[in-house]
């Protein structure tokens, strides 16, 4: 599994489609052992873009603070698993959040301190 985290800084960025760069982190789903973690520059928002493109990093879960209706949608369409609401926190804390079950989807406005 490949988990895709839109971030600005250190932080995630509660703006899915305006971050700064994607963390992306493999996990291997029977352990739930990470193993690599690259960051990779977002590319210039254009409505409709990051779906094909995230689907092309081989992302299948994206972990996000605010998405749209839209976005949200065309990420369910190709097949990328959707969690919405995270809080303003780093990577490593989030991923971890989410293998020990507590991330899910919940309505959020935007936070945009962060707490690490």
């Amino acid at each position: 599994m490949r988990i895709a985290i839109p971030m600005s800084g250190n932080c995630l960025e509660q703006h899915f489609g305006r971050c700064e760069k994607f963390v992306m982190v493999d996990v291997a789903p029977g352990t739930k052992d990470v193993g690599t973690v690259t960051e990779t520059p977002a590319p210039e928002h254009q409505p409709g873009l990051l779906p094909p493109w995230l689907r092309d990093h081989d992302v299948t879960l994206v972990l996000a603070g605010g998405m749209g209706a839209r976005a949200r949608s065309l990420l369910q369409e190709a097949s990328i698993e959707v969690i919405t609401g995270a809080p303003s926190e780093d990577a490593a804390t989030l991923v971890r959040r989410y293998l020990n079950g507590a991330l899910t989807t919940i309505e959020r406005t935007c936070d945009h301190v962060c707490n690490h």
